[in-house]
């Protein structure tokens, strides 16, 4: 999987997402190997865009077309200054993956200390995380390339997800510190309303 990220901070939210609507009516249908999308605006303004795609050659074919360049210059007026691209050849999915049934999804960027030593830790907790957080579906973890990455974690609700942050708390301390003491540089976007999107074919 390859997986770019698009950041910058947000003018119009609701034009956002009617061009994001727009890409699924009259570009999506031409996208051969693209494998979804989750988008979103935080209450601060600031928009991500994770993209999923089969391959980096498949994301080139995609931004190469002419029509994709005609939708990105109307969709950056919906920006308000410099939008971030990030190209992501490494990544992870966890769990289930993502999911377009997901009520809540927080994004998080960071940078691991040791990412093999988390991603051997996570796969050593992964039944136990299941009991305790029912309301994490899974997620999507791209590296950017210089030792930071973006996390899109998907829930089946903000209440639950919040609930669930407490109960882990509460009853496997020991495991949520480990995470949190193994990142560092840490930046959260909580998208209460996401704007999630998959291949119609």
């Amino acid at each position: 999987m390859f997986v770019q990220v698009i950041e910058g901070r947000c003018k119009d939210a609701a034009g956002l997402r009617r061009q994001l609507d727009r890409w699924m009516d009259d570009i999506e249908p031409g996208a051969s190997g693209w494998l979804g999308a989750t988008a979103g605006v935080t209450k601060a303004g600031d928009a991500i865009v994770v993209v999923r795609f089969e391959s980096e050659d498949a994301a080139r074919r995609n931004s190469d077309r002419p029509e994709q360049g005609a939708w990105w210059n109307e969709t950056s007026k919906y920006f308000d200054g410099e939008v971030t691209f990030r190209d992501c050849r490494e990544v992870d999915t966890f769990m289930s993956g993502g999911s377009d049934d997901a009520g809540f999804v927080q994004v998080m960027q960071g940078r691991f200390k040791d990412a093999e030593s988390m991603r051997a830790m996570e796969a050593g907790a992964e039944e136990r995380l299941r009991e305790l957080r029912p309301d994490l579906i899974g997620g999507v973890r791209a590296f950017h390339g210089d030792g930071s990455h973006t996390e899109a974690n998907y829930f089946t609700s903000e209440a639950e997800a919040r609930a669930g942050e407490k109960r882990m708390g509460a009853e496997a301390p020991d495991m949520a510190s480990e995470y949190m003491s193994a990142i560092e540089d840490v930046r959260f976007f909580d998208l209460t309303e996401p704007l999630l999107y998959s291949p119609r074919r």
